[in-house]
């Protein structure tokens, strides 16, 4: 690939101050081989030369599925859960927030917060439930 020199007047590719973009400039000065301002095709903006910026690399998005993160969660907090320290749920009791209860059909559960009125959040093996309480 041959050598080029660059002159006033040639095309050159630079990031646009106005534009906020690479596109195609032309250069109005020089000093040292180096261009120091530009023009922008685009808007006809002339600019300190700003070298064109690598294009950004789209963000990944991952997707996680609610239910194994509370799978996961689950895990995490049941080794310091105490099976004997569980009360049986009743809709009629009270229950605060980290109070562990046990279930006739999901099992032991740990209540996570407070969902409005008369209803808790209950992390249990198999995911969050809402339950009515008093």
């Amino acid at each position: 690939m041959p050598n080029t020199t660059l002159s006033a007047g040639d095309p050159i590719e630079a990031r646009c101050t106005k534009c906020r973009k690479n596109s195609d400039h032309i250069i109005v000065t020089m000093e040292e081989e180096a261009p120091v301002k530009v023009q922008c095709k685009t808007c006809e903006r002339q600019h300190k030369y700003r070298p064109p910026t690598a294009p950004r690399k789209p963000a990944v998005r991952r997707v996680v599925d609610p239910k194994v993160a509370e799978r996961k969660e689950w895990e995490l907090l049941r080794p310091s859960m105490k099976t004997a320290e569980a009360t049986d749920y009743s809709m009629t009791s009270a229950y605060k927030v980290k109070a562990l209860i046990n279930h006739p059909v999901f099992g032991l559960g740990l209540v996570q917060r407070l969902a409005g009125s008369q209803k808790v959040e209950v992390l249990f093996e198999d995911g969050k439930k809402t339950m009515r309480c008093k």
